[in-house]
């Protein structure tokens, strides 16, 4: 049977390992399998693919420090988690970062809050009720 709709994303690494632990421990989805260049967080029918770019193209992309957000991609995943405020700290300690409590809102009855990773890229998170 096929499943139709949205089953997952896929986000380019520089810093594979980097991004991976990232996401795991600020979205809170642990890795289901790690290959060599890429790792696949969740479980179907929605899974989080980050995938490394090849080092000959990882080697041409400059990462600012602290990271600037590349908001110029019409892509932002979203990710489910119990507690923005903790999600926030731990992009923080992980050299992301979540934006300050004043900049949530909601939709659709969540709490919602937009981030970018280590690398930059843009992501939110919602908190339900």
């Amino acid at each position: 049977m096929t499943h139709r709709g949205l089953m997952g994303a896929v986000l380019y690494a520089k810093d594979f390992d980097r991004l991976l632990g990232f996401y795991s421990a600020v979205a809170g989805i642990e890795p289901q399998s790690a290959e060599k260049g890429f790792a696949i967080l969740g479980s179907a029918p929605s899974q989080f693919v980050i995938a490394r770019i090849p080092k000959r193209i990882a080697d041409t992309i400059d990462i600012a420090t602290p990271p600037e957000p590349r908001e110029d991609t019409p892509i932002k995943p979203v990710f489910g988690v119990e507690d923005i405020g903790r999600a926030r700290l731990r992009a923080t300690e992980l050299g992301g970062a979540v934006n300050a409590v004043e900049r949530e809102w909601q939709f659709e009855g969540d709490t919602v809050c937009d981030g970018i990773d280590p690398e930059g890229n843009v992501f939110q998170l919602r908190q339900t009720g």
